[in-house]
């Protein structure tokens, strides 16, 4: 990304509108043919996730697993929105996400994005690249959403936290609908297998367990001197001090409204649903997700 230490002048806040069936802004279409015809290649590897849900976390996890002995200049010299694009993102000023990933010098290209399934660019599906997605259950992931929402001058203004929980739940917020990202994804691992479903919570849980699960479906054996790089890295207060990798130099973000990194845990919601926002909420996602095979924990 180009001159991150200078402040940009950012236009006002963008309006969602509907786009192929979900709710954008023209940050993330205004490319949308160069997106759409993204040329990748086998060993490129798609980290999909519905905004704020460990997305930041496993693309560091990759990075390292794959970078973090035989580049480790990276780590302190190059931010991580830099070795892992964002496939989308067209913001004025900033390098396009197309072409910061057709640009990057390594092998695999580590790329992330948000969106849904149907809406991933062909080339990833004809090249049988490998996709890693991270899901969080929906209470924590709409907390965590409207706190950034706040804080990045260059998403919608996300308004109070009632209205916002109510466009969640509608899929009137940033990529549209929850339920149907990850159900698309979920659906699509089904017929598709090198499609890595992980979860957040079982993340939280047992980082080391869920890393060796994710190293299995790559083909790697790390290292015991890798492994202890990774637990020392990926501790929730390293990551959000480390500027590399906490987005503190990208110019959209205020951290003095919210930090990007806000807590990392599991249950957070309970501070911010009403007990007649979670009963509304419950009754809803139960009609959303009846038909669905996936479980997820808002405690643990």
């Amino acid at each position: 990304m180009s001159d991150n230490s200078t402040k940009l002048e950012f236009p006002p806040r963008p309006e969602l509108f509907d786009f192929k069936g979900i709710s954008l802004t023209h940050y993330f279409t205004d490319n949308w043919e160069n997106i759409q015809n993204f040329q990748a290649r086998p060993d490129d590897i798609l980290i999909s996730t519905f905004p704020k849900s460990g997305t930041t976390w496993v693309s560091y996890i990759l990075d390292l697993l794959y970078f973090g002995q035989s580049l480790p200049e990276r780590l302190t010299s190059i931010p991580i929105y830099d070795r892992v694009p964002f496939l989308e993102l067209a913001f004025p000023k900033l390098d396009l996400g197309v072409d910061l990933a057709d640009n990057l010098p390594t092998s695999p290209r580590l790329i992330k994005s948000h969106l849904p399934v149907h809406l991933v660019p062909k080339s990833f599906w004809d090249q049988n690249c490998k996709i890693v997605y991270l899901a969080r259950n929906a209470k924590d992931n709409v907390v965590s959403f409207f706190h950034f929402d706040r804080m990045n001058v260059g998403q919608p203004d996300p308004g109070d936290w009632n209205s916002y929980l109510k466009r969640f739940m509608e899929g009137k917020v940033l990529y549209g609908s929850w339920y149907d990202h990850v159900n698309g994804f979920w659906k699509k691992k089904q017929t598709y297998s090198n499609l890595h479903y992980m979860f957040y919570e079982d993340m939280i849980q047992d980082t080391e367990l869920e890393i060796d699960k994710l190293c299995s479906f790559l083909g790697l054996s790390p290292s015991d001197e890798e492994k202890k790089l990774l637990r020392h890295e990926l501790k929730f207060d390293n990551m959000k001090k480390n500027d590399m990798v906490n987005y503190s130099l990208l110019p959209v973000m205020d951290g003095k409204v919210s930090p990007f990194m806000r807590k990392g845990k599991v249950g957070d919601w309970k501070n911010h649903f009403t007990v007649a926002q979670n009963e509304e909420f419950d009754e809803d996602y139960k009609k959303k997700m009846k038909d669905s095979p996936l479980h997820f924990r808002t405690t643990i």
